[in-house]
């Protein structure tokens, strides 16, 4: 038999109708004491994360912005050589890329497809002013003949009277009346015609030398282009391009070869849009705007000459005069330039991992982050070669130690304290 069952058996039966709350007391009064007598844990205090950034202390200062700029070298003084006529190249002296100096000979046409033409421009002049020296002997002569026609119209005239004066005392007949008329006005036209040829002359004679000048004309023509079958550099540079070879037919103003001289290369490059106004600005009050450019190695010295007279939705052509280091250069090379922009006052210069978005920086102050409205007013190189922006703003103190660390969750009131041991760096 089970001891619970004996024990039923052996109690009262109001005391076993208490027995479980009994034991339900007793657990509750062990958990208790358990409870109140359990050792007690030390309690946590939370702390704040600190972010170890680096800073540099701001400076601001006058600071020119450059911009990058990408060009191409061209020159205003390309000379295009073009055949004069029809002919055939005879000789062809220089290749692409062959050095030049002064009146050198480059290239020739064959001369006997433009001697013909000044032999017969030659002769059409000689024709002309031996036409002309025969006019004038022709007028000479009408002035002396006018004087016996006159004198013969005179005794036509004084045969008429005779002839009607026998004609009234019957002793002429009508017919030598008639004749002597006859006589009389043949001799009235050829005065008429004389005095029209002595009033022509000087007609004929405009129109003679207005023929000569033309004759003349087409001489210097026809010897022009006799004198344009040899080319001539006509300056210290280079050839750029060539288009024929010796035994080719060439047309009248077909293009033969190209050059440029070496002192008047220029690089041509686009100003974006939103950089126009400031440097349209800057060269017409005089500003003077240096560029420097790498070539193979080569530095180079450039000025802002000019800008150009037509823009586009992209922005505006400029032009850069070299300075220095043209020697290196060929037409069509292109070139990535360095602007010196026009300087800002009060400029600040930060890396570019110091900016969030387009016009926010961090500032540390007393061990948390500051946040800063920025205007960004460009970019610059700088001491070592990095590139950094140039940023303004009223709110940017001299000696303000600027966040150049960039933190993924910065926001004013992070709590921040500086890189230990970070050297001083004002740089900015």
């Amino acid at each position: 038999m089970r001891p619970f069952t004996v024990l039923r058996k052996s109690m009262p039966p109001n005391l076993m109708r208490w027995l479980p709350a009994a034991i339900l007391l007793g657990a509750i009064a062990v958990f208790i004491g358990l409870k109140a007598t359990r050792p007690q844990q030390p309690q946590i205090q939370p702390t704040e994360r600190i972010w170890y950034v680096e800073t540099v202390v701001a400076k601001p200062r006058r600071l020119a912005p450059v911009l990058i700029l990408y060009g191409q070298v061209e020159t205003p003084d390309l000379v295009k050589a073009a055949a004069p006529g029809r002919a055939r190249v005879q000789q062809v002296l220089v290749r692409e890329g062959s050095p030049i100096t002064p009146n050198q000979l480059v290239l020739t046409l064959d001369p006997r497809d433009f001697e013909p033409k000044v032999q017969q421009a030659q002769a059409r002049v000689d024709e002309l002013h031996a036409r002309i020296a025969s006019e004038q002997l022709r007028h000479a002569s009408d002035r002396e003949a006018l004087k016996h026609d006159q004198s013969l119209l005179e005794l036509a005239r004084l045969a008429v009277k005779r002839a009607e004066k026998m004609k009234q005392k019957k002793l002429g007949s009508e017919a030598a009346l008639d004749q002597a008329k006859e006589v009389y006005e043949r001799q009235a036209l050829v005065l008429t015609a004389r005095k029209l040829a002595l009033d022509d002359h000087t007609a004929r004679l405009k129109q003679l030398h207005a023929q000569l000048q033309q004759a003349e004309a087409e001489l210097a023509s026809a010897r022009l282009d006799l004198e344009r079958s040899r080319i001539h550099a006509p300056f210290a540079g280079y050839v750029a391009q060539v288009e024929v070879a010796a035994g080719d037919q060439v047309t009248a103003n077909q293009f033969l070869l190209s050059m440029y001289p070496s002192d008047k290369l220029e690089v041509r490059a686009k100003i974006p849009a939103p950089f126009q106004a400031e440097l349209q600005r800057a060269v017409a009050a005089g500003k003077t705007l240096r560029a420097t450019a790498d070539f193979t190695g080569v530095p180079l010295q450039l000025t802002l000459d000019r800008i150009a007279g037509e823009a586009d939705p992209r922005g505006i052509d400029a032009f850069f005069r070299i300075d220095e280091g043209a020697a290196q250069l060929r037409l069509g090379s292109r070139l990535s330039l360095t602007l010196q922009r026009p300087p800002h006052d009060h400029a600040v210069a930060i890396p570019a991992a110091a900016l969030y978005g387009s016009h926010r920086i961090y500032t540390l102050v007393g061990g948390r982050l500051q946040g800063i409205e920025v205007t960004r007013l460009g970019e610059r190189i700088g001491a070592h070669g990095a590139p950094q922006l140039l940023i303004t703003s009223p709110q940017l103190k001299a000696g303000d130690r600027i966040v150049i660390s960039h933190l993924p969750n910065a926001v004013t009131g992070l709590r921040a304290e500086p890189v230990p041991d970070q050297p001083v760096d004002d740089a900015a």
